[in-house]
């Protein structure tokens, strides 16, 4: 029988978290980036809003599909941290890349290549941290890992917004070797550098010893995956789906939220920036960071359900704040409702994560929580941003009635991601009673 290795030491653990939290705020920044560009940018490539939802959603998704099951599956037998390493890299020089497109064609290219470079890092970072922290710690550790989520959203809009002051986004700009481009190359091109020296500081993460019951294999077959999920169906679909919907209901205001402030109330990109990314930063940051720790709490407390009593609180409240905000008059009252939006939406995620990786054997670890990304990717990252788009363009054809737009999908979607996570929660007691 094989000895379980003792707990790496709390500090070490710890700056492991903070590490990852640091390569998911670089994540999040191009995602956010190009929200708060979609203006300047469908002017200059000539789009659509429907066009611009593909940029900002499916043209990730889809190398999140072909890519993150595959480097999952690796990461399950292999090498975490270098995996880890090598997305980020590959993610920051595609980001960068995207100050150099010219073209709708060349930047959704560009985009294809940050969703290949962010697909094999989530995964891999889940499965890390489950060998880090202990299950009562488990769901803090992801709170402060998700709180990159915001700070990568709120660094791009801060920044962005900096860089479109001294390079408005229209503006033609002629650099040495890459010629004339426009100020909103420039905010791209500012924010993939970062990342090439983060990929060396991750190197110095050590990979850390697997534990649980397959930890000693080096490989699971996929039917053993399919009949322990299958066993827990109604535990991983619930959840699984249910914050699927909530971060459609997420994305798909974050990606029109500028857009939002900029047709309604007359915003600049400079303005939606700084205050937008401030609340993002305060706001959503903070949620993650107090949701996660709340969770934690609580399953030191002996509370069955401690992780997902919290997301529920958080998905109960998102429902009138997500609908209300985009039909308010006044724009510091919009913006207000928004922080509490981002403050509830990280409230939810480091308990939803950590009953995840709770439930799954240690070697399926990546490939569970892979699926996962793919799903929340596919209804969340893809969906969410066009069905927005998609009412916009075709149910008013009217791109000033975006705050409508926003308004029905979030009056679809949030009640029913708290109807979803409703049935993961009773599906988690008998899961846990195999």
């Amino acid at each position: 029988m094989t000895e379980t290795p003792p707990w790496p030491p709390a500090r070490t653990a710890w700056l492991v978290a903070l590490t990852l939290m640091l390569a998911n705020t670089l994540a999040f920044v191009d995602r956010q980036a190009l929200a708060l560009l979609v203006q300047p940018i469908k002017q200059d490539l000539r789009a659509s809003d429907t066009a611009m939802s593909l940029l900002y959603g499916l043209s990730f998704t889809l190398f999140y599909l072909g890519v993150g099951i595959p480097v999952a599956r690796l990461a399950d037998r292999s090498n975490r941290r270098n995996i880890i390493a090598i997305s980020v890299f590959t993610w920051s020089l595609a980001t960068a890349a995207c100050g150099l497109a010219r073209s709708y064609m060349s930047l959704f290219v560009a985009r294809l290549c940050v969703g290949a470079g962010e697909a094999g890092f989530g995964p891999s970072a889940y499965s890390v941290l489950a060998d880090y922290f202990p299950r009562e710690r488990l769901a803090a550790a992801i709170g402060v890992y998700q709180m990159g989520t915001y700070l990568g959203g709120a660094l791009a809009l801060l920044a962005g917004g900096l860089v479109a002051t001294w390079f408005p986004p229209t503006q033609e700009i002629t650099l040495p070797l890459f010629g004339a481009l426009k100020g909103w190359h420039m905010v791209f091109l500012v924010l993939g550098a970062p990342g090439i020296l983060l990929a060396l500081a991750v190197l110095l993460i050590r990979e850390p010893a697997r534990r649980g019951a397959t930890a000693a294999s080096t490989h699971v077959p996929y039917a053993a995956l399919f009949v322990h999920v299958a066993a827990r169906r109604s535990a991983y679909l619930g959840i699984g789906i249910g914050f699927a919907l909530m971060i459609l209901v997420g994305n798909g205001t974050g990606a029109w939220i500028p857009s939002f402030f900029a047709r309604k109330f007359g915003w600049s990109i400079a303005e939606i920036g700084l205050r937008y990314g401030v609340v993002v930063l305060f706001c959503g940051a903070t949620g993650a960071l107090i949701g996660g720790f709340l969770a934690s709490l609580m399953e030191r407390r002996g509370c069955a359900r401690g992780n997902l009593t919290i997301a529920l609180i958080g998905f109960v409240a998102l429902v009138p704040i997500t609908i209300g905000f985009p039909l308010v008059s006044s724009a510091g009252l919009a913006l207000g409702l928004i922080g509490a939006m981002n403050f509830f939406a990280g409230f939810n995620l480091g308990g939803g994560y950590a009953v995840l990786l709770d439930l799954t054997p240690n070697r399926m670890r990546a490939l569970v929580a892979a699926g996962y990304v793919v799903l929340i990717n596919l209804l969340g990252g893809a969906l969410g941003p066009t069905v927005v788009a998609l009412i916009s363009d075709y149910g008013f054809a009217d791109p000033q009635r975006l705050p409508e737009a926003i308004a029905i999908t979030c009056a679809i979607f949030s009640p029913l991601s708290v109807l979803f996570l409703l049935v993961g929660m009773h599906g988690l007691e008998k899961a846990r009673a195999l």
